[in-house]
């Protein structure tokens, strides 16, 4: 179940998230992918590659990176850029950890 805390939504548990793995967050018209990695950290990206929009919740997250499932485009977990030759980025949101409860800010996360 989701729900707000303040300016964060609470959106689960981590152990909801299969380690290397994603879940999905519904906001309108978007969605967001929750990712935890192998050492439990969190990151969430909006769920389109910036390369043909593939839902990267259903790619292999791996060395803080998810790998896109359509065309292999890697993706850095932490700033949403593509990485090596390829260019293009996609929205990442602030989330973190109270506990085990994976809270999720709706708010863009600022670009460097």
């Amino acid at each position: 179940m989701n729900a707000m805390t303040g300016s964060w939504l609470r959106v689960g548990d981590i152990n909801d998230i299969p380690r290397r793995g994603a879940r999905c967050v519904k906001h309108g018209d978007m969605t967001i992918a929750v990712f935890r990695t192998h050492d439990d950290r969190v990151y969430a990206l909006e769920d389109k590659c910036p390369h043909r929009n593939g839902p990267l919740s259903q790619g292999i997250v791996h060395d803080g990176c998810v790998t896109c499932p359509l065309h292999n485009w890697v993706i850095s977990l932490e700033t949403g850029r593509a990485t090596g030759a390829d260019e293009g980025a996609t929205t990442t949101y602030p989330v973190r950890l109270d506990g085990t409860t994976i809270l999720l800010s709706l708010k863009p996360a600022k670009v460097d």
